[in-house]
């Protein structure tokens, strides 16, 4: 098996490795929350969220941590896409760097309730994937 290293790490897998990680951690505190709002065993034995967490922050961290992982979903196959049909330039290193920053100022927008700039954040990582998709379509 081949030894990947930082140095033979392509930016694309890198931005698509950093933006998973990301979006994987963006649960925790609203986790956190749910645990002081109700206490460990209630927030930790219900399967499926009986009530919506008080703080408005946690309940719009929720919906932004699931939008981070729908459009992780358009993202990812992208950036995959890319690599294999051996399109990776300097422009779809920057598109998924882009991506990277787009979501998670649009993660700390949406969280914070500051709708314009949660909005912009969304188009630019949307943006973003469009230039990605492009490339592979040989638009670009």
């Amino acid at each position: 098996m081949q030894e990947i290293s930082s140095e033979s790490l392509q930016p694309e897998l890198f931005w698509l490795t950093a933006t998973a990680l990301m979006t994987s951690l963006f649960w925790v505190p609203y986790i956190l929350n749910r645990l002081a709002e109700l206490g460990v065993w209630p927030a930790l034995s219900s399967p499926t969220p009986a009530a919506p967490p008080s703080a408005l922050w946690a309940a719009r961290m929720m919906r932004a941590h699931s939008n981070a992982v729908e459009n992780l979903v358009v993202f990812a196959p992208l950036v995959v896409a890319v690599l294999l049909s051996h399109q990776a330039s300097a422009l779809t290193a920057l598109m998924c760097e882009v991506y990277f920053f787009a979501r998670l100022a649009h993660f700390v927008a949406y969280s914070a309730g500051v709708p314009l700039v949660r909005t912009l954040t969304f188009a630019v990582g949307w943006a973003s994937c469009v230039v990605l998709a492009l490339t592979v379509l040989g638009v670009m």
